[in-house]
C-alpha cells in the first residue's frame, strides 16, 4: 500500500514497520500465486521491486512469486534493504523506469 509521505511520518517507522509484518508473517486468506493477471489482453504488468538485502520480506519469496507469475516486472536491487525508496534517488530511478516500460 503505498502512503504519501505526510502520512508516513505521521504514522511513524513503528506503525509502519508493524503493519508490514502484521502482512509479511500474518496468515493470508490466499495465496500470492493464486492471483490473476489484472491484465489479461497483456496491457499492462506488475512491478514488484524487492532489496536482496531486505530483513522483513524474504527475497526468496519475492523471486518465487516473480518466477511462477509471468506478468510481473521484478527489480532486485542489490545491497538493499526493507526501505530501499526512501535512499536518495531511488524514487526517480523507479519512476524512470516504469516510464520506459511497456
Amino acid at each position: 500500500m503505498w502512503l504519501p509521505q505526510a502520512q508516513v511520518i505521521q504514522q511513524g517507522d513503528y506503525e509502519t514497520i508493524h503493519r508490514d509484518i502484521n502482512i509479511g508473517f500474518g496468515n493470508w486468506e490466499y495465496s500470492p500465486l493464486d492471483l490473476e493477471n489484472p491484465f489479461p489482453n497483456n496491457e499492462g504488468s506488475v512491478h514488484l521491486w524487492q532489496g536482496d538485502e531486505d530483513m522483513m520480506v524474504p527475497v526468496t519469496l519475492q523471486r518465487y512469486i516473480a518466477q511462477n507469475l509471468p506478468w510481473i516486472n521484478y527489480h532486485e536491487l542489490e545491497g538493499s534493504g526493507h526501505i530501499f525508496a526512501h535512499a536518495q534517488g531511488m524514487r526517480d530511478t523507479i519512476i524512470k523506469s516504469l516510464l520506459r516500460a511497456k
